[in-house]
């Protein structure tokens, strides 16, 4: 993984700009520590920071390659996993190849099919190729959106980066919000809508979109897209094909040229993937590492709810010493994890997910230490129904976001002078948008086209939510996180499994316990899910109020602008009881929304936002 960026100008000379392309590429140095590189011509420059993982000697970038009389660079950012699948099919065409890296399979593949060879693609990326001779940039975006790509476009250039900070390192571009972006963080947040960023001249690629730019003109257009389709498998057909997709998606993500170890919470996602992985290191005589996160005296504190059901300790160890691994606990300190949401606030550029955001942070920061490359659990909730709300009908059928209600509550929170538009109506019209764009057959039953548009809404909003969080929160500290439940055939696949199947037994994820029984121990395949962890200690309640108090009494932080004051004092007061519903998913309640009005404060200081 790594830090990419760009400046395209046609219109005039920027090659002696060097303040700018140092200031863009030094935003993201935590994500590539370990080389630094830069493209300079009259009209195109390409910055890359490099976290090495494959091919050490000849993976640098930007990476060259001429062919046919031209020249093509690009910067890549991200890990294909049929890397050496494409390779022996360019071989046989007559390319050659200097190193073994992915890069140089991808900018192959882009000069021999161009914009084609991202249907040949398997991996996570977002990269940009300048074809010399037709004056022409191409860039691409990964089909489940793991990598990012943010843009300015202004007449006749386009500025890019990895994040949200590299394009606001350019001279040019200026921190703008308006009252949409500050009411859909309040109203929303921390999803956002597909292809923004809450600043107003910031944009996103959207997953499984790619742009062309050149002299005459800026598109974007989308190469890949979910389709509806009858299921025709049995339920012993699915479940074994499932288990096939999955392994083998996992198996390609253990390559690596630097140490590799999982992430183990003992739910069955995270469980899925330790015991392949450790299976395929006990074929090579060597023994994997499994990371676990939790806090200091969390057991002590915590308390089992609905969504939280049991904690995480016994059946780390029970998974640990199922498949052999040398499993390492990371314990977090509670007020580190609140100090921490200020950095998991830069980190991504925008207020996140709270102690969810910075506690992850943290134990990436620990991780990093001994290890370059992490797998993890991440996105099978959303493609399988693993989450409450899949199971509970009215929650199910509510014509809402299911994770995050209370519009009229979070309205409230927003000043008066922000306050010129129908809350209501901007969040209904953000999810009816997305239940339309479901892809359907016309032939579902009622409930399979209900869990269609649901699978839509987790897939566009809360996926990537989660996906931002682990990117950011990693890269921070230089360490790349692989996510192998997003392989777009798992997704497509899973897409249109009837919910009678991938419901079985009436069990969240119920499909994916069938498959890996005799994989995983009986207990693991029937634990309740269990999210990731988070702090249940006082301590950490007492530091986020502290946060919002100390706010309370600075009348000119920037957080007044835009959040109504006397709603928060009766918040404070009140421990918000009638925010009974998280406010978003199933972890952030109470103390996560005074952490993330202090995280809001946060960005709008740090970034000196502009309400225009």
């Amino acid at each position: 993984m790594c830090g990419i960026a760009g400046w395209v100008d046609f219109k005039k000379d920027i090659s002696e700009n060097e303040r700018i392309f140092d200031a863009m590429s030094k935003t993201l140095e935590r994500r590539g520590p370990d080389d630094v590189g830069a493209y300079i011509s009259r009209n195109v420059v390409l910055l890359h920071r490099r976290l090495a993982v494959v091919d050490i000697e000849n993976g640098k970038q930007p990476m060259y390659k001429t062919y046919a009389k031209n020249e093509y660079i690009t910067v890549y950012n991200g890990e294909l996993y049929n890397t050496e699948d494409i390779r022996a099919e360019l071989l046989e065409l007559g390319y050659k190849f200097v190193g073994h890296s992915d890069t140089e399979v991808l900018l192959t593949a882009y000069i021999e099919w161009k914009e084609k060879c991202l249907e040949k693609l398997n991996g996570i990326f977002a990269f940009a190729v300048f074809d010399k001779k037709r004056q022409r940039l191409f860039a691409a975006r990964d089909r489940a959106g793991v990598k990012p790509f943010f843009f300015y476009k202004y007449d006749g250039g386009l500025i890019f980066g990895s994040e949200i900070k590299t394009v606001l390192a350019h001279p040019d571009v200026r921190p703008k919000v308006d009252r949409f972006g500050l009411g859909e963080i309040i109203l929303i947040g921390p999803g956002r809508t597909p292809g923004g960023t809450a600043f107003s001249e910031i944009k996103e690629l959207k997953p499984g979109e790619y742009a062309v730019f050149d002299k005459n003109k800026f598109e974007i257009k989308r190469y890949w897209s979910l389709k509806a389709a009858e299921h025709t498998d049995s339920f012993e057909e699915t479940a074994e094909k499932i288990r096939y997709l999955l392994t083998d998606s996992i198996n390609r993500q253990l390559v690596s040229d630097v140490p590799l170890c999982c992430f183990l919470s003992g739910g069955l996602d995270s469980s899925i993937i330790s015991a392949t992985a450790a299976e395929r290191y006990r074929e090579h005589d060597e023994v994997l590492t499994t990371y676990s996160v939790d806090y200091t005296d969390n057991a002590k504190y915590f308390k089992a709810n609905s969504f939280q059901p049991n904690s995480d300790d016994y059946y780390i160890d029970v998974m640990s010493e199922a498949i052999g691994s040398s499993h390492k606990k990371v314990i977090l300190d509670n007020d580190a994890v609140a100090d921490a949401i200020y950095d998991a606030t830069l980190a991504r550029d925008l207020p996140g997910m709270a102690d969810v955001d910075s506690s992850l942070l943290l134990f990436c920061r620990e991780v990093k230490k001994t290890h370059t490359v992490a797998v993890s659990g991440e996105c099978a909730d959303e493609i399988f129904g693993g989450y409450p709300w899949y199971l509970n009908p009215d929650v199910l059928f509510a014509d809402d976001f299911p994770w995050s209600g209370n519009t009229n509550l979070k309205a409230r929170l927003i000043s008066e002078e922000l306050l010129t538009f129908d809350p209501t109506d901007y969040v209904y019209s953000r999810y009816l948008d997305t239940i339309n764009s479901a892809p359907k057959t016309g032939y579902e039953l009622p409930i399979d086209s209900r869990i269609k548009e649901v699978t839509m809404l987790n897939l566009n909003w809360f996926m990537q939510t989660l996906l931002d969080r682990k990117d950011r929160m990693s890269m921070y500290s230089g360490l790349e996180v692989r996510v192998p439940f997003c392989d777009h055939r798992i997704i497509e696949y899973a897409y249109n499994i009837p919910w009678e199947i991938k419901a079985y037994k009436g069990r969240e994820k119920g499909l994916l316990r069938k498959a890996f029984e005799g994989v995983l121990p009986d207990e693991i395949i029937k634990r309740k899910k269990s999210p990731y962890p988070k702090s249940h200690h006082p301590k950490y309640i007492e530091h986020v109020k502290r946060n919002v108090e100390k706010l309370l009494a600075a009348p000119s932080a920037p957080i007044w602008e835009v959040i109504n004051k006397e709603t928060v004092k009766s918040l404070l007061e009140t421990e918000a009881a009638e925010y009974t519903r998280p406010w978003y998913g199933q972890l952030m309640n109470f103390p996560q929304i005074m952490a993330y009005i202090y995280a809001i404060n946060v960005w709008l200081e740090a970034y000196n936002i502009d309400i225009v």
